[in-house]
């Protein structure tokens, strides 16, 4: 998998989810493996030209943070150029313009899926930021406004025309957000539309099956993965090895979970300061807590720490609490095990493997 001159180690893509998608989180699964290429929370050009405290933390990378590329909104054509030019300057491998979120706060200056209207408009806008800049330039689109203008495919090859370097499509409409199921033959026709250029799948892959699933049914290079990185962070380890062996290998182990989320944690202070990063991990923890099996008194206890020490008593009690339901060796009882992960996927003969939809998260992506 190539992206410019980049070559990639996969072709498992992180998508941006506002509020989400922060550093601590990417190097987290970083760590973990598996994943060719990141990108950052969708950054406001005007925010990032002004030198705005939250878009400077937005785009804020370290060493092992690579390849990345920051990913921009914005519908005035000379602040995304100089935004373009802000970010090859901070050294990163991509500028993503977002053309696919579907929230008010975004659309309403033309930027997100706005962009997906005014196909003119949009061409022009990308070309500048092109010639302004030597790495590549990638856009991030939804399938369209609604069912009946279903434009992504002659977005495409117009964004391939003005030098564009891949596309990253969401497999849901505007009109949808995030509900509803993902539109695989909507992918591959964005796929069949453009020349050369790789197009990224994104949408409801929530397993190494389902991302295979994608890649077959569309044809696209890649994929994208975003609430389904929430739910198992080792999603492109998995993946990765599943693509490349045709073997599924197990999910992670209750203690793995542990140390991971630990370290998770750990970072989210290291970045935002113990009081804040305890805060804000709040909303992260439950997501670990699915896999854990039974874990309502962590859960209650989580959403209300300010403090290292708040989240190591809380752990410290969940363990001691937990061991009613696990054997001699400390492995859960097998009727209190979480149900295997599996994908739910829309073939000709119905539905197999239903899994229960992934819920957008709470945070800025539910309230914009």
């Amino acid at each position: 998998m190539r992206l410019g001159p980049h070559e990639l180690s996969s072709n498992l893509f992180l998508s941006p989810l506002a509020g989400y998608t922060n550093l601590p989180f990417r190097l987290t699964l970083r760590e973990i493996g598996g994943l060719g290429w990141a990108t950052t929370d969708l950054v406001n050009a005007r925010s990032l030209l002004e030198r705005n405290p939250t878009a400077l933390k937005l785009t804020a990378t370290a060493p092992g943070d690579q390849p990345l590329a920051i990913q921009l909104f914005g519908s005035v054509p000379e602040e995304m150029r100089d935004a373009a030019i802000e970010c090859e300057r901070m050294g990163v491998q991509s500028v993503d313009i977002n053309m696919g979120c579907p929230v008010k706060k975004v659309v309403k200056i033309g930027g997100g899926s706005a962009m997906m209207t005014e196909l003119g408009k949009t061409a022009a806008l990308v070309r500048g930021m092109v010639n302004a800049v030597k790495i590549p330039v990638t856009a991030k689109m939804r399938l369209g406004w609604d069912d009946d203008n279903l434009t992504a495919p002659d977005l495409a090859r117009v964004l391939e025309d003005v030098g564009v370097a891949a596309i990253f499509v969401h497999g849901r409409t505007r009109a949808q957000g995030f509900s509803g199921r993902v539109n695989l033959a909507g992918i591959r026709a964005v796929v069949q539309a453009v020349r050369n250029i790789p197009v990224i799948g994104n949408g409801d892959v929530t397993t190494p099956e389902a991302a295979k699933h994608m890649l077959t049914e569309t044809g696209c290079a890649g994929v994208s993965v975003g609430r389904g990185a929430f739910y198992d962070p080792w999603i492109f380890r998995r993946t990765d090895t599943f693509l490349r062996t045709g073997a599924l290998p197990p999910e992670s182990d209750f203690a793995d979970r542990i140390a991971v989320m630990k370290r998770h944690f750990e970072r989210y202070l290291e970045f935002y300061g113990e009081e804040r990063g305890a805060r804000l991990f709040r909303k992260v923890a439950p997501w670990y807590t699915r896999r854990f099996g039974p874990s309502k008194p962590f859960k209650q206890r989580i959403i209300s720490i300010t403090s290292r020490a708040d989240f190591e008593a809380a752990l410290t009690e969940y363990l001691a609490w937990r061991a009613q339901f696990c054997d001699a060796e400390g492995k859960l009882l097998p009727k209190f095990e979480p149900a295997p992960l599996t994908s739910s996927f829309l073939l000709a003969d119905g539905e197999v493997d239903a899994l229960p939809a992934i819920k957008v998260p709470k945070g800025p992506v539910e309230v914009w």
